[in-house]
């Protein structure tokens, strides 16, 4: 399937920006929050002490302080978005997932952002309040980490963009960690999931029913849907079969299914997955983000892949983007490259729902900023998108502390070195660098 350039083409022409909800460089520094003592999870929980506060924005904010703390301090920005309103407890399966870090000796901090759904600058900002909050209550580290994970890896880099200094030039952070990161920017990160919501109508003619009232398949759901996950799941199984075993599809249900999968590329294992993403996501941003306009396009996309690829093509939903839209999530969410810390991005190779071309598509967008001296990208052989291994963490951090260190850009090369040192052959998935971006 191929991309028309028409949104890139777009982007060039709109003037029209919303005005900045908040800048970095002016924020002022609140009044220190109040930390309680919570009970850490079972994977730092004999290592370290955390604490909990909520933020004036109602984010809340959970930290570990490791008994052996080294004095240097990770800030961490959580994927999804999770569209459910925050709560206390929400960042304890974050920290619980990158609790080797903690294990390593390093402070922890991570934010639940104060309300859910999309929203990257609001997100980035949620993300510094909790440094801010974090070095009020135990003091400014000897280091700070920026640390992102899936979509939060959108979020720290638009971060480091924004707030890496404060308004003197002093270095709020030290340098930046993404991991499986979401690197394309907003306007090129989602395109394929528009995309599989109009090819699989096209098949399945479900999503909407017939009997229901029609909407396009860039909005999501109507603003005022309320589609549950487990119906949705019920209709891509009625249409496809997919949670049965294959001797127990019908004929036509696998041949609709072949159609999907051939056509978007996404694998049978993660097809409900990007669905619900671009059903329930897609919702909460065009109804509350973008005015209910359309940011997505596939007005000159051609398909291939089905059984009749020509009519396909002629009876598909088309779409064009809204300029106004676009350049709503542009400025929300794309990436100038325009970065000035050590910035070390890692990605499962195999990552089934963030393409690890996001590094290949970040590296460009550092190079034409002419930052790639700053920039070092890294796969591993991994396929979770979820997590890495324990031990791809503490290579990505052992090689960020020796860049600011010693000053040398680290390469796949350089960290498989230093894990087959450590660690079993088996255990170090790290490949050979694709070359510096210069």
């Amino acid at each position: 399937m191929s991309r028309s350039s028409a949104m890139g083409r777009t982007l060039r022409t709109v003037l029209l920006i919303a005005a900045a909800p908040w800048s970095l460089a002016s924020a002022e520094v609140s009044e220190p929050l109040i930390f309680s003592s919570t009970p850490c999870p079972p994977s730092v929980a004999s290592v370290a002490r955390c604490h909990t506060a909520q933020d004036a924005n109602g984010a809340w904010l959970l930290a570990a302080i490791p008994n052996t703390w080294n004095q240097r301090l990770i800030v961490h920005a959580h994927g999804g978005p999770r569209l459910s309103s925050p709560k206390q407890g929400d960042s304890l399966e974050d920290l619980e997932r990158f609790g080797v870090m903690v294990r390593m000796g390093y402070a922890w901090i991570g934010s639940s952002y104060r309300q859910g759904g999309y929203g990257v600058r609001m997100a980035a900002e949620d993300v510094d309040n909790s440094r801010r909050a974090f070095w009020q209550e135990w003091g400014k580290p000897q280091a700070t980490l920026l640390h992102g994970q899936s979509w939060g890896g959108n979020i720290a880099a638009k971060l480091a963009e924004l707030g890496a200094l404060d308004a003197a030039g002093n270095q709020n952070y030290n340098a930046v960690l993404t991991t499986n990161g979401l690197l394309f920017g907003g306007t090129r990160g989602y395109g394929f999931r528009a995309d599989l919501r109009a090819v699989y109508q096209y098949v399945c003619r479900n999503h909407p029913a017939p009997q229901e009232a029609q909407y396009p398949a860039w909005q999501g759901l109507p603003a005022q849907s309320t589609l549950t996950r487990e119906e949705l799941r019920l209709r891509v199984n009625q249409c496809t079969g997919l949670e049965s075993k294959p001797q127990d599809r019908s004929a036509e249900q696998s041949a609709r299914l072949r159609d999907i999968v051939a056509v978007t590329g996404i694998a049978e294992t993660n097809l409900l997955g990007h669905l619900s993403w671009a059903t329930f996501q897609f919702q909460d941003l065009v109804h509350r983000h973008l005015g209910g306009k359309n940011p997505f396009d596939n007005a000159k996309t051609v398909y291939r892949g089905s059984r009749d690829d020509a009519r396909l093509n002629r009876e598909i939903e088309r779409f064009s983007a809204d300029p106004k839209a676009l350049a709503r999530l542009a400025y929300d969410a794309d990436l100038s490259g325009l970065i000035v810390l050590p910035t070390l991005s890692i990605h499962a190779r195999h990552d089934p729902v963030v393409s690890s071309t996001a590094l290949d598509a970040y590296a460009a967008t550092v190079q034409r900023a002419g930052r790639s001296a700053l920039f070092a990208q890294i796969t591993t052989e991994e396929a979770d998108h979820s997590r890495l291994s324990d031990i791809s963490y503490v290579g990505a951090l052992e090689a960020l502390e020796a860049w600011l260190k010693d000053g040398v850009q680290p390469s796949g090369q350089s960290l498989q070195s230093r894990c087959l040192g450590q660690h079993l052959p088996d255990e170090c998935r790290f490949a050979p660098s694709q070359g510096r971006t210069r």
